[in-house]
């Protein structure tokens, strides 16, 4: 049961990675490991998501993020968007980002924005290796 006394609020969440392919299977493996950093990099239960829009670049096409992210234990009540990113000349190429709304308690450390592959380029202030996230709890064994 969660504490009563906790103080709460709302926030951001970003984060990008690249797939290797425009397959389902590259866009699955992609977004698979960029959620599983976000989750496992903020000790975040899905329960606390609120909604989470995806961007993708106009060369990804096979299958909608929200479609994989909603899969997963406990997204499937979450509110999910897909949009194709603006183009821009030079941009990076199989690109998906995500903006993700979450409560979190007010006494919650420091938010990790995971930026992968290709895309840790883009943020380098917020790009770690990913042995260094921690892994996903284990909130995710059950639905």
């Amino acid at each position: 049961m969660e504490d009563c006394n906790v103080e709460w609020t709302v926030r951001a969440i970003r984060g990008a990675t690249t797939a290797e392919s425009n397959t389902i299977q590259g866009i699955r493996v992609a977004v698979t490991e960029l959620l599983d950093a976000l989750e496992g990099g903020n000790q975040l239960d899905p329960e606390k998501i609120i909604s989470a829009t995806f961007t993708v670049t106009r060369d990804l096409d096979a299958i909608f993020p929200a479609a994989i992210a909603r899969q997963r234990p406990k997204w499937d009540q979450v509110a999910l968007l897909d949009v194709q990113h603006m183009h821009v000349e030079n941009d990076l190429k199989r690109c998906i980002r995500f903006l993700i709304h979450v409560n979190l308690p007010i006494s919650h450390p420091e938010i990790y924005h995971p930026y992968l592959r290709e895309a840790k380029n883009l943020r380098p202030d917020r790009s770690v290796p990913l042995s260094h996230v921690p892994p996903t709890p284990a909130i995710h064994s059950a639905k």
